[in-house]
């Protein structure tokens, strides 16, 4: 038996999430499997990837597309790892896998389900949980089948540099869209201007105007709008969306920690303005990976996809990380690095 380092929920979090409502503690494991009883993988944790959607499983909340947490349970959602034992012929020892797992050093994949074989020589391991995984599919799926670009269109992207929002920019541009987005710091404004190619960009801590913020920097309206933030940033895109926009509804991040419930008044102009707005999940377009993969692997070989990750070493920084994730503290993707290869 060895050490596992594990992190699990101590309490749900009634407003803010705060570390405390999480505990780092230390199981143990059995470095192996009973020879042939399953189709059991034994896995290694190399990364894992800390996400907005966690926050509703914190709650407590039933109802929603997932279930959430209970006390004393184990934090779980997409890693890569990499295989120590492997009862299942699909996957030997040293493979790099990526696939939902718990957040802990070592885990058994019952059955080895959702296990996919990624090549490292390819790219860093950890895009497999950005821009080649959830986020991207996420960005892809948003812009491709819900607004469906055409050039010329004004996009604006909430959450700019998040996980999702910084693909979803780069991969419009590709299409001849102008690109405008907003940001919590002038780091992150500087970042998406200079690195990925937005057409303009606003840190909408300082303006004290949204709707005016938009409309300077959205000359021509706004066509389409991806959206990660609801409430006063929502309200504010109604009131520059053009007639037959489209909006995609992503996430609605400023509404996930209870109390924090800002309105949104100007939804006649869905009506007033023929707005199509639409919510998804990236789990409805499965049946899209492998085009994305292929467009997304295109765009990387090529470098026309710049991905900015933001890494918390150690498991024990892992309540940390989603803390700042929630605050908007951190610079691109948050990804927690378990042990490094």
């Amino acid at each position: 038996m060895v050490r596992n380092k594990q992190v699990i929920l101590k309490n749900y979090s009634s407003a803010v999430l705060k570390e405390t409502d999480m505990e780092v503690v230390c199981g143990e494991v059995l470095l192996q499997l009973e020879p042939g009883s399953s189709d059991d993988v034994l896995v290694r944790n190399l990364y894992l990837s800390a996400d907005p959607y966690m926050r509703h499983r914190i709650n407590g909340v039933q109802g929603s597309y997932i279930p959430p947490f209970t006390p004393g349970q184990l934090l779980d959602g997409f890693g890569v790892s990499k295989v120590v034992m492997s009862n299942n012929p699909n996957f030997k020892e040293g493979d790099y896998v990526s696939s939902w797992t718990k957040w802990e050093e070592y885990s058994i994949i019952p059955g080895g389900k959702q296990l996919t074989v990624v090549d490292p020589a390819v790219c860093p391991l950890s895009y497999h949980l950005g821009c080649l995984g959830m986020p991207g599919f996420t960005a892809y799926v948003g812009l491709y089948e819900i607004l469906k670009p055409k050039k010329g269109d004004t996009l604006f992207v909430s959450a700019a540099l998040g996980a999702v929002g910084q693909l979803v920019g780069q991969l419009a541009k590709e299409e001849g869209v102008y690109v405008v987005g907003s940001a919590g710091s002038q780091k992150k404004i500087d970042l998406l201007k200079n690195k990925l190619r937005y057409d303009a960009a606003f840190n909408y801590k300082e303006e004290p105007n949204l709707s005016a913020a938009l409309r300077k920097c959205c000359p021509r309206g706004i066509d389409m709008d991806f959206e990660n933030a609801g409430g006063k940033m929502l309200d504010a895109v109604l009131e520059n969306m053009n007639v037959f926009g489209r909006i995609a509804v992503c996430g609605m991040i400023s509404q996930y920690n209870k109390g924090e419930k800002d309105g949104v008044t100007n939804l006649y102009n869905l009506i007033n303005r023929r707005i199509t707005m639409r919510g998804f999940l990236q789990s409805d377009f499965i049946h899209l990976r492998p085009k994305f993969m292929e467009l997304m692997s295109k765009y990387l070989k090529a470098n026309k996809v710049v991905y900015i990750e933001d890494f918390a070493d150690g498991l024990e920084n892992a309540p940390a990380a989603l803390c700042r994730l929630m605050k908007g503290e951190n610079t691109g993707k948050q990804v927690i690095t378990v042990a490094k290869e």
